[in-house]
């Protein structure tokens, strides 16, 4: 007949082969990270496998004593190393990880030799076994190798917000009091497994929440990188590209709508003489004059090598006073290897062009941009082909 406790080991184990399986489905956990999980469910069953051989086995005369000897060996080294595969999931590279490694290695090292002297178990001629002289070794090993997992348990929660580290804390106090449930009461109270079954699972969905919630953070950062300009700190192309697919999706746009599109004066001749450290000196220096100018206003996009594009709410008036200000701002602007710096704007607004599209709006202020451009040459006469 099924004893309640090979029961409780039998769903102990079908737990852990369902979270490899659940390891094994999801597409969110890296390779290597599989890896561990699988090394650390295999060592809790096979743990669990050694002290229930053990239990079965005694006391049957049939089975030869370095049997039982050798099952019991493998119970005392594999139950610490159950514990410090869990830690092995958080991949932890400090001194409490070493030390944890080293007492475990210690422990296995002994048992062998112990296995061969009886000071862990004591076997008797109708083949039972007691604790040994030196059992009280192996309760020390676990009782550190708890406290080591418990200082490994806290560095890793430390990467974690406050109130996000309870569960982890909780996962650590449910195995240690299973662990100290069976050796403490002994006799039929064998929770060890069980504790560090649920302990499995738990640390399975802490693992993937928060590695879900990484990803999803990463993710986050690289649409973040992806809005923003690297060299300017502006809105980027691909911002642009996204904001004018919503106006372009609109019934309609307010009427004081305005659109600008800014350029650099000169940027050319400065990356073919000074460098292109200096050009983008100049690229970022007008990303800042306009941002200063725009305010809250419009947005700034990139969108080219020296070509900015303002999206914004305001009127004629507020327009020119943009224009003046960008006049003001690069006039007393002055870089570490460029001096000067000189901006040709323009603007469209929806309410001088009804009808038109933003995309349309954008184009008639490249317009009047670029007959601002030609001023800029014809009274500086400068050469506009050298000069871009």
């Amino acid at each position: 007949m099924l004893s309640y406790y090979t029961a409780l080991i039998a769903l102990s184990w079908m737990a852990l082969g369902v979270l490899c399986i659940l390891v094994w489905e999801n597409s969110w956990i890296p390779r290597e990270d599989k890896g561990l999980f699988y090394l650390t469910y295999g060592i809790i069953a096979l743990s669990a496998l050694a002290e229930w051989t053990g239990i079965q086995f005694s006391g049957n005369e049939s089975i030869p004593r370095w049997v039982m000897a050798a099952v019991k060996c493998a119970d005392y080294v594999l139950t610490p190393m159950a514990g410090g595969a869990i830690v092995a999931q958080m991949k932890l590279r400090d001194r409490w990880n070493k030390a944890l490694m080293i007492v475990l290695a210690a422990n296995a090292v002994f048992q062998i030799v112990a296995s061969f002297n009886g000071w862990m178990v004591v076997i008797d001629a109708n083949n039972r076994y007691t604790h040994g002289p030196l059992y009280m070794v192996y309760i020390a090993t676990y009782l550190l190798v708890i406290v080591l997992t418990g200082a490994e348990f806290m560095v890793y929660g430390s990467a974690y917000r406050r109130r996000n580290r309870s569960s982890l804390y909780s996962v650590l106090l449910l195995v240690i009091v299973g662990i100290a449930i069976q050796e403490l009461l002994g006799g039929e109270y064998r929770t060890a497994y069980i504790a560090l079954t649920l302990g499995a699972v738990l640390m399975f969905i802490h693992y993937s929440e928060f590695y879900q919630m990484s990803a999803e953070a990463h993710i986050r950062r690289q649409q973040t990188q992806l809005m923003k300009d690297a060299l300017s700190d502006v809105y980027s192309r691909h911002a642009y590209m996204k904001a004018m697919e919503k106006y372009a999706a609109m019934p309609w746009i307010p009427d004081n709508f305005a659109a600008f599109t800014i350029d650099i004066n000169g940027l050319k001749s400065t990356n073919d003489t000074i460098g292109h450290d200096a050009g983008d000196e100049l690229i970022f220096g007008a990303a800042r004059c306009i941002e200063r100018v725009v305010g809250d206003a419009g947005r700034c996009f990139r969108i080219g090598g020296d070509e900015f594009v303002v999206l914004g709410q305001m009127g004629k008036e507020q327009a020119d006073a943009v224009l003046q200000g960008l006049e003001q701002e690069t006039g007393s602007w002055a870089g570490d290897r460029v001096q000067s710096l000189s901006l040709a704007a323009g603007y469209a607004l929806a309410d001088e062009h009804p009808g038109l599209t933003v995309e349309e709006l954008v184009k008639k202020a490249d317009q009047a941009m670029y007959a601002a451009k030609a001023e800029y040459y014809r009274k500086s006469g400068h050469d506009r082909r050298g000069s871009r």
